[in-house]
């Protein structure tokens, strides 16, 4: 059954808010932790909202990652998943991901999933809440990395663009 969407409007726009500040506090603290804490309750309220199976697959997959990242940020683990696979980049649901350190890689994941939550959803909150999620994820990758960064922004303007078509 649908979700109510009648407290959905004030809902994602206090999220979005709190993604805001949040991402603006974390750039200028230079701290990946309060970008992540101001992304989760979006995450949460996506996998409450999200009903199909790929967004609700997409919507779950970014809850845990979220905590993985948690994690390994504050416990500092660092994982170079590029040289354990053998490769720079991995191609995951059509989206190139670079690989480096484990944390670099969990923002790319989070906002491929989001990306997933646009493309494969009609539900217009379901796509306001993933754009606060990529908004925090790329807040968090140029937090943790800001070169990484500008691979991410350049493949998330070609998809926008592909949804403009």
């Amino acid at each position: 059954m649908a979700r109510p969407t009648k407290n959905a409007p004030l809902i994602c726009g206090i999220l979005s808010a709190v993604v805001v500040l949040g991402v603006v506090i974390g750039l200028v603290a230079k701290s990946p932790i309060i970008v992540l804490l101001a992304m989760a309750p979006s995450v949460a309220y996506e996998v409450y909202r999200t009903e199909g199976e790929t967004t609700r697959w997409a919507s779950w997959t970014l809850a845990g990652v979220l905590v993985v990242e948690f994690f390994l940020i504050v416990f500092k683990i660092s994982i170079d998943i590029g040289a354990f696979l053998g490769s720079s980049t991995e191609v995951v649901a059509g989206y190139s991901i670079p690989l480096g350190d484990l944390r670099i890689v969990g923002p790319a994941l989070i906002a491929v999933c989001a990306l997933i939550l646009i493309t494969r959803t009609r539900g217009v909150f379901t796509r306001w809440l993933a754009v606060n999620i990529i908004v925090a994820a790329l807040a968090l990758t140029y937090v943790l990395d800001p070169s990484v960064f500008t691979e991410l922004l350049r493949q998330g303007a070609q998809e926008g663009l592909k949804q403009l078509d």
